[in-house]
This record gives C-alpha cells, structure tokens and sequence, in this order.
C-alpha cells in the first residue's frame, strides 16, 4: 500500500449491485433471499430499485463512475431486455458507468433459449453469467433445477454465440458424486470454450430445503476428505485446460475475463447494493458502513417510498471487523492482500510467526508487504483466515 493511500474503498474498486429476488423456482440448496415470481407485476419494484439508486447517489459524494454493474438474485434473466435497460439507464443517471464497465446478467439456462440475447445485448449487458450447474439430468432433478443437460448444452452455446465474456457456473460435492463423473462433466463443459468458470462445492445451509432434510438425515452431505479431493481435482484440471483459479471457486482464461465486480469485493473496494435483501459496502469520510436492504419486496418498496431509502440505516463497521473482513475476502483472492492494509485498520500486527508456518508449508506466499493463498492453502482458506485475525 502506497504511503497515504486509504486502506479501503473506491480506490480498489466501486460497482453496483443490483438484486432481483424472484426466480421461477426456488431451488432446494439456495440460501439467497429469493420468492416465487410466480404472476407478479415487477413495475413496483423497477422503480423502487431506480429511485434506491437515486438516493444513493448524495450520501457518496466521493465516488466516481462505477466499474461495474452487476444483475444478481434470484434470476434477473426473467427481466425484459427494456427493463434491463432501464436499469442500466438509471445507475448511469445516478452515478455513471466508466467506458469500460462491466455489466452482468445472472442468467438461468430455460431464459437463454427464450431470451433475446441481442435485446439484452443492446441494453447494455457484456457479461453473461449462466447457472448451468450440472450437465447430468439425475444431477439436476437432485438440485431441483428447471432446465435438463440438453437445455444447459443449447443455452451455452446460445450464450456464448452473442456474449464472448459469459461465465458458467458449476456445482459439485454433490452426494455420492464419483470423481471420474465429475472429471467427464468438466471435460463436457470446457469443450464449450466459455472463458470463465465458477465452481462451487454444495453446501447444505440449516434453513433451505436441502438443510431441512439433513437435520431429518434424508440427505447425507458429502465427507470433507472427499470434498477436498473433488476440490484439488478441480483445479488441476481447470489448470490444464488454461483457466487457473484466480480465486477460492473461480477460474479464468485471462484476467481480461475475471469478474471485475466480484474482484471489488475480494479487493476491498466498495458497492452499492439494492434489491430487496441487498447486501453493500460503503466507504465515506475515512469510515467504512455495511448496508443491507429490507429482505421482502414489499418492505423494500415501501422503504423506498415513505423513508427515502431501501434500508433504515447503514451501521458503522468497527475496526476490527472491518479489518477481518478485508483480510478473509483478500485471502479468497489468488492476488492476497496488502498486510499493511489491514494493520492500519485494525491497530495491530499480523503475527509474523504463524505467516513463517503458513509459508513454510506451502499454504502461503509472501512478497514484501503481501500475503496470498496458494492452492494448497485455499483448503484451508477459513481456518488460515482465523488464525491470523487481528
């Protein structure tokens, strides 16, 4: 970190994050704050998220263009490309977008093949990420997705025909998945070309469909050995085929195809989030504040309406805190983090011990003033994390 620098904010990144919480169906393993869409009018919503926006842009006078623009949920691919554009419109009124902005679309397969790609081309969007997350129909009748392996084949190679930056999102772990099923699923999906690929291990959270039934023991999870296996399997395979982990889940052709807005939250850059639920980062006066906006739709809206903000209030994060989470994010990244950074925010010292160990076993490396993961070392990404807290 350079002598003067601030230890966080806009300066290692600013984005927009935009929720849509409804999805066509509520996946069983999902923990997001999502809703059955089901009939519903969007146009409540729409405008509450435009008008968020707008409120926001006052209480940042310090933050530039963002760099990023990001449509998350839920499935914001049920959207129209002209309510895309709307939204696009609004978050360039409110705050602008640099030349460059990266702008995304979480998408789900079923949407791509009755999308107008060009449509939402046209609005704006430049980065397609598509919720495959098996090509295997057994797989995805577990998952509870809508879509079948020959939708998930069809849909990348739709998406991939109008948007040369689309990410395909995988998940594996799954019970009694073998390695060598895994290893062909992967080689299947490489042979697309998409330049970017996020795998996630599935993890059973305590109140999804998925967590319910393991509390009842009808669904055993997969052992953490064999997570790991799975895990390192992944990335030699990813790696050979020239798209190296450039973080815990994420793997990338070239750095012009990682997520510049997910690369804002790993950096300790900040974010507006809005949507219902919406989770955000922000950074004024030397301080740094978390926001998270009402979860129901209905709440959020009428936050918007009668108190002039989707959420009540943004609290202070504390030093250490705010120093814990700089380090955990920073840690995820293949970049690490500036050790200074966090010290300056927390007051206090890394232990320089433990970094020793942590080098000395192949889980770290350090250059100058930065530490970073190695892939031996994002195994054991949360316990390193919390061994080394301030």
């Amino acid at each position: 970190m350079s002598e003067g620098a601030p230890p966080f904010g806009p300066e290692y990144g600013f984005g927009i994050y935009i929720h849509w919480p409804y999805c066509a169906k509520v996946c069983p393993y999902c923990d997001f704050n999502v809703y059955a869409a089901k009939d519903r009018d969007p146009t409540s919503l729409l405008e509450a998220i435009k008008k968020d926006l707008q409120i926001h842009r006052p209480r940042l006078p310090e933050h530039g263009r963002a760099g990023s623009l990001y449509f998350g949920g839920g499935t914001p691919s049920l959207l129209k490309p002209t309510e895309i554009a709307g939204l696009v419109r609004a978050a360039e009124e409110s705050f602008g977008l640099e030349a460059d902005a990266e702008i995304t679309l979480e998408a789900n397969p079923n949407d791509i093949l009755r999308m107008d790609l060009q449509g939402v081309k046209a609005a704006g969007v430049n980065r397609l990420s598509l919720g495959v997350q098996s090509l295997r129909d057994d797989a995805l009748a577990f998952l509870g997705r809508d879509h079948d392996g020959s939708a998930a084949r069809i849909a990348m190679s739709r998406a991939l025909d109008v948007f040369s930056n689309t990410s395909v999102d995988l998940i594996y772990a799954r019970p009694g998945q073998l390695a060598e099923e895994w290893q062909s699923e992967l080689s299947d999906v490489l042979a697309f070309g998409a330049p970017h690929i996020s795998l996630y291990e599935l993890t059973i959270e305590e109140r999804t469909a998925f967590g319910k039934a393991a509390a009842r023991g009808e669904l055993l999870p997969m052992e953490d050995d064999d997570q790991a296996d799975l895990y390192e399997l992944t990335q030699e395979i990813l790696t050979s085929a020239g798209l190296p982990g450039y973080e815990v889940s994420n793997h990338a052709w070239a750095d012009e195809f990682r997520s510049r807005h997910n690369m804002t939250y790993w950096n300790g850059g900040d974010w507006i989030g809005v949507g219902p639920g919406a989770h955000g980062r922000l950074s004024v006066g030397g301080n740094r504040y978390a926001s998270e906006a009402e979860r129901r739709p209905e709440a959020y809206i009428a936050n918007v309406q009668a108190l002039a903000s989707g959420w009540s209030d943004a609290s202070k994060l504390y030093p250490l805190d705010n120093a814990r989470e700089l380090l955990a994010m920073g840690l995820r990244s293949e970049m690490g983090i500036d050790r200074t950074r966090i010290e300056t925010v927390s007051g206090r010292a890394l232990p320089q011990d433990k970094i020793d160990v942590f080098v000395e076993e192949g889980w770290m490396r350090e250059e100058g003033a930065r530490i970073a993961l190695t892939p031996k070392g994002r195994l054991l990404a949360d316990a390193l994390t919390a061994e080394l807290s301030p």
